[in-house]
């Protein structure tokens, strides 16, 4: 693919994303940019939430690990729609009854000042860290398609994406996030549709052909049962799946900001229900072109795997020009729509949460929320280029693991809010956050040494989720007499 289509398909899809901003967000206000003013359609934003929930890392990612992994992440799959239906009946009613912007203002209500600081606070070093990761990962394929060829440098590929994605969520926040967001969705579902379709034909496929194809191959292998030790055993999987959804959905503000932009509860809760079924549908589909593009890379002799896999396939000239332009907007849609739904949500929780803005006063509140939406945009790019500067693929690594890490506390600190009616020594709350997360790193560097050769998966997550619920039992307040 020459720099010149990646050039125009980039900026033809960008003015697509503009005028859909535009049009939906040029009459939100402060409750528009923070909630979509309750008004969103159900249906509109469950579709809009599967585009939410693929960002360009997943895009490239997901159907690169089926050689090593086979379809075993259908079984975290699996746990996620349990986990969302747990959300569904059990926090979203909780949110709308007690009407909140932020959903970090439950821990206020329900503990103190200190334990609503410190998760508002969880919640924004990984929102930053891992939207700034996505976008950075995107920002490199876009430099090696487009800049380095016409000798941009990285510092301007990253000004203007980041630029593009802080334009388009300024005026209308959640509203556009979501009508956005359904755009990318189905910018996705059609790129890797298509992308399936041309590369059967490569491989000289009918439908049925493919289907055998797919299913005859070892790397179709989901349920994994033998090997407790291994990260692919299903139980693992499976429960980490439910407890990171709840975790990574139901207590992040970047998510949860769209499902409360619902009419009401019920509508919110039919969302949450048809987006976990599409969720497992297109997920499904991304692995299913894995399968595909390992047994084309092998009929044309090309040796890659992982990431690298899909970019070397779709723009390698293998295949019709249109795969590779199929592909750069499948990622460029991921990519600007998962900024900029976390660059909304980040807005949100720090102007509500740690800069206790005055919401009765609309016109102050505005003020502060655009100073904020810019300095958001700003922090994302300076991560950015960090990130490029320190080169180093285990510093993206550490950052997602960091990032996992981060909710653990969240769901203990609801955990215990939501099951236990007990009060607690709000100002020790913030150690014990930070505590066991600690305690969970210490036990995963030994837990080979200590536990018999077993080796921890997601399951850290809920092990960090129990540190902190018994924390706070250990600060629980006396009954009163």
């Amino acid at each position: 693919m020459t720099p010149i289509i990646a050039t125009i398909t980039v900026l033809g899809y960008l003015a697509l994303l503009f005028s859909v901003s535009y049009f939906t967000g040029r009459r939100a206000d402060n409750a528009g940019f923070f909630v979509g003013g309750r008004q969103s359609a159900w249906l509109v934003v469950a579709i809009a939430t599967i585009g939410s929930t693929i960002s360009g890392v997943t895009f490239v990612s997901v159907p690169g690990m089926v050689q090593a992994n086979h379809f075993a992440y259908l079984q975290m799959v699996l746990g996620f729609i349990v986990g969302q239906f747990l959300i569904a009946f059990v926090l979203v009613p909780l949110y709308y009854r007690l009407k909140l912007v932020s959903i970090y203002e439950y821990l206020k209500q329900r503990f103190g000042t200190s334990s609503y600081r410190t998760g508002a606070w969880f919640f924004f070093v990984s929102k930053m860290l891992g939207a700034s990761v996505r976008l950075f990962l995107v920002c490199l394929t876009m430099q090696l398609l487009i800049f380095q060829p016409l000798g941009m440098p990285f510092w301007l590929n990253v000004a203007l994406t980041v630029l593009a994605v802080w334009l388009y969520t300024f005026r209308g926040g959640v509203k556009s996030v979501i009508w956005t967001d359904l755009l990318k969705t189905f910018c996705l579902v059609f790129s890797v549709v298509l992308c399936i379709y041309f590369i059967a034909r490569g491989l000289g496929l009918d439908w049925g052909g493919v289907w055998s194809a797919i299913w005859g191959s070892d790397m179709s292998e989901t349920f994994f049962w033998d090997d407790v030790n291994d990260k692919r055993f299903f139980p693992k999987q499976f429960l980490a799946g439910v407890f990171t959804m709840i975790a990574t959905s139901g207590l992040d503000q970047d998510l949860m900001q769209r499902n409360l932009s619902c009419r009401n509860s019920s509508e919110s809760r039919k969302n949450m229900m048809v987006s976990a079924v599409m969720q497992f549908v297109v997920i499904s589909l991304f692995l299913m072109l894995g399968v595909l593009l390992y047994l084309f890379a092998a009929h044309v002799g090309l040796q890659c795997r992982g990431d690298e896999l899909f970019t070397l396939v779709a723009t390698g000239g293998y295949l019709p020009m249109a795969v590779g332009i199929l592909f750069l907007v499948g990622l460029v849609s991921a990519a600007f729509s998962a900024a900029g739904s976390a660059l909304t949500a980040l807005t949100t929780s720090f102007t509500v949460d740690i800069m206790q803005a005055d919401r009765s006063n609309e016109a102050a509140t505005a003020r502060t929320r655009k100073r904020v939406h810019a300095g958001m945009a700003l922090t994302m790019a300076g991560v950015i280029i960090v990130f490029n500067l320190l080169n180093n693929t285990s510093v993206i690594d550490a950052v997602y693991i960091l990032a996992s890490y981060t909710y653990g506390p969240l769901l203990g600190l609801f955990a215990f809010g939501i099951f236990s009616k007990r009060t607690v020594r709000d100002r020790w709350v913030p150690l014990v956050a930070v505590a066991a997360p600690l305690l969970c790193w210490v036990i995963d560097r030994h837990s080979v040494q200590w536990f018999n050769g077993y080796q921890f998966s997601y399951e850290l997550l809920i092990m960090n989720a129990l540190f902190t619920f018994l924390g706070l039992c250990l600060l629980m307040r006396r009954p009163a007499a």
